[in-house]
């Protein structure tokens, strides 16, 4: 299906068109950035304000946020003025961003992270669609790429700065660095950012259907990631949780039906493009998001490698991501997006069982051959099924279905982190109080009982590289064991959902055949 172009006049002219891109994707950047940024990070910030426990929702908070208001935004940004919105979302991250960086503990940076998801997903919500509105005919595919590459570029500086600034200034900057961004891209939006399509004015939202929905991802995540560990199943909390989960499940269903204007409408996953689409990239984001999280804990508290050889290892997942997505945006119309979709599935299978073969002895340079392959995967899925869901269904719904995939590519993420965050951490303290009674002998053989008691009060002493350095090479032995244990639980599940994503290519229909019928 080709999209109806409905640009007004006023935006006919291709300098104007470019400016409309160029301030689109520099607003995306802002969010893109901060997105991956944190991954090198991570395990300095656990050592600086503590709170393991908490290791997860630094990245969940700003998933779960991001993937509650994409789809808010979506449906707001067809009523109202996008720049506006875009205005509003941006300065939200900023303000957000410099609380981050002012954290004085998890707690707050949880918080924080959470705000910067609510602004960044009005961001990747409103940048997609004025993408697809301002796309010529039969260029989509080529004007989408480019936001995608500025996700796969952004990410690719994220994990590098993020080392960089750990090294050489503090993890705060992080944060901090986004203000002159979110200014200029502010400045970007005022002068140059036109609206293509009038909007009523009037809003006409759902809210029932967004209450209940958010209330529902909140518990369900809260479920997958507490579940049995920090809440027990048949304690009060646990109870409650589940009980209240399925009840707000149960009154969104109820609300959509009834909404004259639906926050998700139920009909659009009759069509295959759209429901297969979605689960495909879902499924993608699950993977890639769980090792942009989990495996710069195996550079550092398996192999023990400071914080810029991690960041310029994880690199190669947004050079592989950003490669693929300028690529396929060149030679989709030729290649075919349920192919591209397939083949970016076959990339992330194999590059996911090479991980299971990780080890204490693997080297730097081979974890980034390895994620190399999975990003040019997901750069060809998240593309290809973005294009897929966007034909199965009619122009006048475009604005719905782009920011519903990247609902669900955001959903993915969360729930990907967090699942494997319950398994790494599960099998990461089981490792160590198996090897407890061992590792407190060698330790106390070595005259180090203070490093034991350090240990035992905050984990996260096991990812600083000076402290590794003064441990004997048998307590160092079995620490690393643990992590490489936890993380391997991470790698097995991202195998396992890669090659379910490669199932659901087969079952895509063809691309002439991805029309709603409707």
């Amino acid at each position: 299906m080709t999209v109806t172009d409905t640009r007004p006049e006023t935006a006919d002219g291709p300098g104007e068109r470019g400016m409309i891109i160029w301030a689109a994707l520099l607003a995306l950047f802002l969010g893109a950035l901060d997105a991956l940024v944190m991954s090198a990070a991570m395990p300095t910030i656990i050592a600086e304000l503590g709170g393991l426990s908490l290791y997860a929702w630094v990245y969940s908070a700003y998933f779960l946020a991001r993937a509650v208001s994409l789809p808010v935004f979506g449906k707001l940004s067809d009523l109202f003025a996008a720049k506006r919105l875009m205005v509003i979302s941006i300065a939200l991250f900023v303000l957000a961003s410099a609380a981050a960086g002012a954290s004085p503990s998890m707690g707050v940076l949880v918080t924080a992270r959470a705000f910067q998801g609510i602004g960044a997903g009005g961001i990747f919500a409103l940048v997609y669609v004025v993408l697809s509105d301002v796309a010529l005919p039969g260029q989509r595919g080529k004007t989408l790429s480019l936001a995608s590459s500025v996700w796969g570029i952004s990410s690719l500086i994220g994990p590098t700065l993020g080392g960089f600034m750990v090294t050489y200034f503090s993890w705060r900057w992080i944060f901090y660095i986004n203000i002159p961004l979110g200014l200029l891209s502010l400045a970007g939006i005022g002068l140059f950012f036109k609206e293509l399509r009038e909007k009523p004015g009037r809003a006409n939202l759902d809210w029932a259907g967004i209450t209940c929905f958010s209330g529902m991802v909140l518990g369900g995540l809260t479920l997958v990631m507490t579940g049995g560990r920090e809440i027990p199943w048949d304690s009060g909390p646990g109870i409650g949780l589940i009980l209240s989960t399925l009840i707000l499940g149960t009154g969104f269903v109820l609300a959509e039906r009834r909404a004259r204007d639906p926050f998700l409408d139920f009909s659009f996953f009759r069509y295959p493009g759209f429901a297969l689409g979605n689960l495909m990239t879902f499924g993608a984001s699950f993977a890639i998001f769980s090792l942009f999280a989990y495996a710069p804990l195996f550079l550092q508290g398996a192999l023990s490698q400071p914080p810029m050889v991690v960041g310029y290892a994880m690199l190669s997942l947004s050079l592989g991501w950003s490669a693929g997505s300028l690529a396929m945006g060149r030679t989709v119309d030729r290649f075919g997006a349920r192919k591209a979709s397939v083949t970016g599935a076959v990339f992330m299978v194999a590059g996911a069982l090479l991980c299971l073969g990780f080890g204490r002895d693997t080297s730097p340079a081979h974890c980034f051959f390895v994620f190399v392959i999975i990003g040019l995967g997901m750069g060809f899925i998240s593309l290809a099924t973005l294009l897929i869901v966007q034909d199965s269904v009619g122009p006048a719904d475009l604005g719905m279905a782009t920011s519903f995939h990247q609902f669900g590519r955001t959903l993915g993420g969360t729930v990907g982190v967090g699942i494997s965050g319950g398994m790494v951490t599960t099998r990461l303290f089981r490792g160590l109080e198996n090897g407890g009674p061992e590792l407190s002998a060698v330790l106390s053989k070595g005259g180090s009982g203070e490093m034991m008691t350090q240990l035992r009060e905050s984990l996260s002493h096991l990812f600083q590289p000076e402290y590794q350095a003064q441990m004997p090479a048998r307590t160092l032995e079995i620490l690393q064991n643990a992590v490489l244990d936890g993380v391997g639980a991470a790698f097995a599940t991202v195998a396992v959902v890669s090659a379910c994503c490669l199932l659901l290519g087969f079952f895509l229909p063809r691309d002439r055949d991805s029309e709603a019928s409707g």
